[in-house]
């Protein structure tokens, strides 16, 4: 199958090439073992080249013009350092070499590094590729490539470009590409159909509220439910954010821009499942129509929810949807949502929660993170905060006072709409890197899905 191309985005390799250049990746070992021809290994030598972590230099020929290069991977643990390679490298052709560690690993991060977001600059970047001729399982590559790609520009393109309509014919362009079934439900048809947390969040905005939902595959294989968080902006409704809180609220889509990228992984890599993906669509505003702290709404399960904070809509929305895919009785339900500042508060932009009851997903799910060095952290469904997310004249608030373990309250809130013995797993993720990395520049970011796909390709392959 043929990956979707988000933006006509190109990814940096090249098929085969007369004019590659080797780039060696080293690492120290290999470095003091002389791994390189002769000529090459006195000259890193004489320059002092260790082969450390990130450690790069050029490499001359006999007439001095540029040869190859070498870049170090000090013990050879943590292949995403190549991703700096896209940038250290000199425009060009170039063919990976390496003794001791994977080339598709290296060829991954250097994909993943060489990710710019330009929709709104002209490009000045150089032009490096990789061949890929030769490198074990490259369709793979680039199928999570694209995928990391999709979930980063979904989340960069601001609001004004991203809104729910938006995210609407991104959602159709990649279900087309895929020939899935697409259905919108939108504006007052949520009420008529019965989705009233969805159509009540997002009310107040121009960019009318919308459930997106997509069906992909054969019906007799395993039902799997993809559930994302797509509140395209947030100003915190009438508890509105303060203005250095509102200024990343484009990204609080990320849950949905990442359930979107995995879904193109599975469908790309056509995996046999029985593929359900639901995105509710909407903007949190400010209107006269918004909805109001102190409010009890009734969720699409029949259980009321006291609105005690209008900025917690987050598990509004999701709880209709949830209620849904449960409906179809899947097999397993996966939903992800940057829900909760208590879960960066907790672990860091950089780590994930992941909430289940389900100790074999769990287990799947921790081993395949190592395996793919995309990180998550199991945080528990502790019973005992249960009290905290009742409240005295509704079945539930959607804002437990205290704001003590507001993730795990979170969680606990959201399980309330997933049917008994369903196995499920919420990630509550944060969607955006903060800092320059070797594989990932500042901005949207792609979390989790690399580990959850693992853990799909294993159990349905």
């Amino acid at each position: 199958m043929t990956s979707f191309r988000f933006q006509n985005r190109k990814l940096p390799f090249v098929s085969s090439s007369k004019t590659a250049r080797p780039i060696w990746i080293l690492t120290k070992d290999e470095v003091a073992a002389g791994a390189l021809p002769d000529a090459s290994s006195k000259w890193i030598s004489d320059i002092g080249f260790s082969g450390a972590k990130g450690e790069f230099a050029s490499l001359p020929s006999q007439d001095s013009s540029l040869a190859g290069a070498v870049f170090g991977l000090g013990d050879g643990q943590d292949t995403l350092c190549c991703g700096k390679l896209s940038k250290l490298l000199s425009e060009g052709d170039w063919e990976i070499k390496s003794q001791s560690v994977n080339v598709a690993d290296i060829a991954f991060a250097f994909g993943l590094g060489s990710y710019r977001f330009e929709n709104y600059l002209k490009s000045e970047h150089k032009a490096v590729r990789i061949v890929s001729q030769g490198i074990e399982n490259f369709s793979d590559i680039e199928r999570k490539i694209y995928g990391s790609f999709l979930a980063k520009d979904l989340i960069n393109i601001p609001t004004n470009d991203m809104g729910p309509a938006d995210l609407e014919q991104v959602f159709k362009d990649i279900g087309k590409n895929y020939k899935a079934k697409i259905k919108v439900i939108e504006g007052d048809e949520l009420l008529k159909q019965n989705f009233p947390l969805i159509h009540t969040v997002g009310r107040a905005s121009e960019s009318a509220p919308r459930l997106l939902e997509m069906k992909w595959g054969k019906k007799d294989a395993p039902k799997l439910a993809l559930v994302g968080k797509g509140v395209c902006f947030d100003t915190g409704g009438l508890d509105i954010k303060p203005a250095s809180a509102m200024g990343l609220m484009k990204k609080d889509m990320g849950g949905a821009a990442n359930i979107l990228a995995l879904a193109l992984m599975i469908m790309d890599a056509d995996l046999p499942v029985n593929l359900h993906i639901l995105i509710p669509a909407v903007e949190n505003s400010i209107s006269d129509n918004a909805f109001r702290p102190g409010d009890i709404l009734t969720s699409r399960s029949g259980l009321t929810i006291q609105v005690d904070n209008t900025d917690a809509e987050g598990r509004l929305v999701l709880a209709d949807a949830l209620t849904f895919a449960c409906e179809h009785e899947p097999e397993l339900v996966i939903d992800m949502a940057t829900l909760t500042g208590a879960a960066r508060v907790a672990l860091g932009p950089d780590l994930p929660p992941y909430y289940t009851d389900d100790e074999t997903l769990s287990d799947e799910i921790s081993k395949a993170a190592l395996q793919e060095n995309d990180p998550v952290w199991r945080m528990p469904l502790y019973n005992g905060y249960e009290a905290d997310v009742k409240t005295r004249i509704a079945d539930l608030t959607n804002a437990p006072s205290g704001g003590f373990a507001g993730s795990i309250t979170a969680a606990l809130f959201l399980k309330r709409f997933v049917t008994e013995g369903t196995s499920w797993v919420h990630l509550d993720i944060y969607g955006w890197n903060p800092k320059e990395r070797a594989h990932s520049p500042m901005g949207g970011e792609a979390q989790a899905i690399h580990t959850l796909f693992s853990v799909l390709e294993a159990r349905y392959s």
